[in-house]
């Protein structure tokens, strides 16, 4: 699995990072964690607003930091 955090490194985006990885761990998903924080590559994305996550190609979750469950709810659904 994919895991991608699109951002340009506020704080949000930071928090997203940790829940994420905190998320898939916890599922213990064979995972790879990108951070991508170059203006063109987010908006390549089709993403105007940050943080945004992800997974394999799909954007998920825009402009808001879920909490570590409600992303373990995500990433194995």
């Amino acid at each position: 699995m994919k895991i991608q955090i699109l951002g340009t490194g506020c704080p949000k985006c930071k928090k997203l990072t940790e829940h994420a990885e905190a998320a898939a761990k916890a599922l213990q998903l064979d995972f790879e964690l990108e951070k991508i924080t170059d203006i063109s590559q987010i908006i390549s994305f089709g993403v105007m607003t940050t943080p945004a996550l992800v997974v394999d190609g799909e954007v998920k979750l825009l402009g808001m930091v879920p909490s570590v469950e409600e992303l373990k709810k995500m990433l194995s659904a």
